[in-house]
Order: C-alpha cells, then sequence, then structure tokens
C-alpha cells in the first residue's frame, strides 16, 4: 500500500446512477465520509422521459440526475470524481484501494458498487435518433404510453414471447421482428404468439423511419414497411460486474451480484445496489435499494474509526440496521 495515500474515506460509492446518488445521500445523512465516482455512462442519457416515480411523473432523467448531484454536494462530508474505476483491491487491514482511470487513488473503509447494466442496442438505421422518445428497451417504463398503437417488439429469442405479449396489455398490435435471425423459441412459444395474433416477421430490419418522436415504421431489406409509432428491443443487456467479480463477490444465475436484502455482497464491506443487482430494472427500485445500502453502511461504520470528516465513532452495538427501522 502507498504510505502517502491520506486517511480512507468511509465509503466509495461507484456509479452516479440513482441508486449511487441515493446510497451517498443516506451516508452523507449520516454524516459519513462519502466518495462518488460516476463514469457519467448513464444508461438512460438518451430517454426524455421516465413514469412511475411517485410525485415526479413524468420527469426528465437527466434533470433528475442533475438536480440529485447538486443537493447531494450540498452536504460538507460529500465527495465527487468524474471518472472510471479501473480496479479495486482489498488490502491487509480490511480497507480498499480504488484505482481511477485518471490515475489517482483513493482507500476506503467500504464500497457500493452501483455500476448498473449495458444495453446491447439494434445495429439498424435511424435508432440512435429514435432512442428514448420512439425507441425503448422496457414495457413497463414506457408500455403505457402504446395505448391503441401498432407497436414492434425487436429481438428473436424464447424471452421475447413475454415481452411480446406484455406490450398487448396497451397495445393495438404487436409485431415480432428478428432482423433475419431466426426466432429460438420452440413451439410452444409459436403458439404464444400465435393466440395473440402477434405477427413473427423474421425478415432483415433495416431502418427506423420518421424523425425523432414520430417513428412512423420500420423498414425491411424487402422493401416493405412494418407500420408502427413505438419500438420496444429485447436483444441483451449485460450487468456491469468485473468489479465485483473481481473482489470474489458471488454472482447469481442470471449474472447479477447476489446481495442480502440491505444490499451486502457475499464480501465483508462491499455492497451493491441498482441494476447490477437482481429484481425490477426501475428508477424508484434502484434509488430505494441505494438508499438501503447508504444505511446499512452507515451502520455497520458504528464503533469504527473512520474519516476526520465523520463524526466520532459511536458505540458498536447489535442490530444496527433494525436500529433504522420505525
Amino acid at each position: 500500500m502507498n504510505d502517502e495515500l491520506p486517511r480512507p474515506h468511509d465509503c466509495a460509492v461507484v456509479g452516479g446512477g440513482p441508486a449511487g446518488l441515493a446510497a451517498a445521500t443516506w451516508l452523507a445523512r449520516y454524516r459519513r465520509d462519502v466518495v462518488v465516482v460516476d463514469s457519467a455512462d448513464y444508461r438512460a442519457a438518451a430517454v426524455e422521459h421516465s413514469h412511475g416515480y411517485l410525485a415526479r411523473d413524468p420527469q426528465r432523467p437527466m434533470e433528475f440526475l442533475q438536480t440529485a448531484r447538486e443537493q447531494l454536494l450540498g452536504y460538507r462530508t460529500v465527495s465527487y470524481r468524474r471518472t472510471t474505476v479501473d480496479a479495486i483491491e482489498r488490502l491487509d487491514d480490511g480497507s480498499f484501494l480504488v484505482r481511477l482511470a485518471d490515475g489517482d487513488e483513493l482507500r476506503a473503509l467500504r464500497v457500493v458498487l452501483a455500476t448498473g447494466v449495458v444495453d446491447s442496442c439494434p445495429e439498424l438505421e435511424g435508432f440512435a435518433e429514435h432512442y428514448g422518445a420512439s425507441a425503448f428497451h422496457c414495457p413497463a417504463c414506457d408500455g403505457h404510453d402504446a395505448q391503441d398503437r401498432d407497436v414492434v417488439a425487436y429481438g428473436w429469442d424464447e424471452r421475447l414471447v413475454g415481452f411480446a405479449a406484455s406490450l398487448l396489455n396497451w397495445a393495438r398490435s404487436v409485431t415480432v421482428l428478428t432482423s433475419g435471425r431466426r426466432f429460438s423459441g420452440d413451439e410452444a412459444c409459436l403458439a404464444v404468439l400465435s393466440r395473440h395474433d402477434i405477427e413473427l416477421v423474421e425478415t432483415p430490419a433495416v431502418r427506423l423511419l420518421g424523425t425523432r418522436g414520430d417513428l412512423r415504421g420500420v423498414e425491411l431489406a424487402d422493401g416493405r414497411v412494418v407500420d408502427s409509432s413505438l419500438f420496444f428491443f429485447s436483444v441483451a443487456h449485460t450487468p456491469r460486474t468485473d468489479l465485483a467479480r473481481d473482489l470474489g463477490c458471488r454472482i447469481d444465475d442470471d449474472g447479477y451480484v447476489a446481495v442480502d436484502e440491505n444490499g451486502a455482497t457475499s464480501v465483508p464491506g462491499v455492497f451493491a445496489a441498482g441494476d447490477v443487482v437482481p429484481g425490477l430494472q426501475l428508477v424508484q427500485v434502484a434509488a430505494a435499494q441505494g438508499t438501503a445500502a447508504g444505511v446499512a453502511v452507515a451502520l455497520s461504520l458504528q464503533g469504527e474509526p473512520g474519516s476526520p470528516l465523520s463524526p466520532p465513532a459511536a458505540p458498536d452495538a447489535p442490530g444496527e440496521v433494525e436500529a433504522a427501522r420505525p
């Protein structure tokens, strides 16, 4: 360990989305010294509106994050770094060495991983223009706007069956486009699509038509146009688990970081929250998970000497997390 490193922060939060900012906010409420490392690679960067957040429906995701950052930085024990984390190493004294892409290093007594997921997007002409306005990856988030409209569900594996069928909660019609790939579902999957009058088209798709906010359809390689005013896709999304894996955290069968109800991973001192852990991938769920992790980290530090910015160590006591409950 570099002897010139400063005394550790109480916690390093990796990720500046809803989960990471919520975790940091609650650590700050406990007057803990927390540093947020934010890559600014936000999943919802192109999304114009998100929905369903109590008292904030609809809201602009980037404005939401900006407000959250501004309010978080109003706490004197919070610092913020706009960079990425290259590696995290557990040191002999139980603290963590966080190596940043800008060459700097941090130490922390605890770590919260709120690294999110990476979506695989369709490689179609015009997709980027429509993404976040008429093209979405989440029926639960944006399906309400499909009411009485013709929509496309884009993908090719068996998971698309439930994805496409769920859109019929709102949509007038759903057409599945596999973009030239052979649909991998079995006869039972095909029967579900048929029962719900969901057309399956395996002809390659070429481009999305119309201007942003006014999708007119999807053009196929044979010249046909599938009429559609909304485009939903289910290709793949990959949790960002490299740091968790390197630390030895348990990863579940679906590739997410396994945590308990307080966000604790299988590695002592390491917590995780948001889309990188199992569960619904909704902004309000991510914020709630971040809150739970932040409170749990703060309470886990009771009895330990921490950063000079933090309050004197409180007496250690059993049932710390339960003490936060009314």
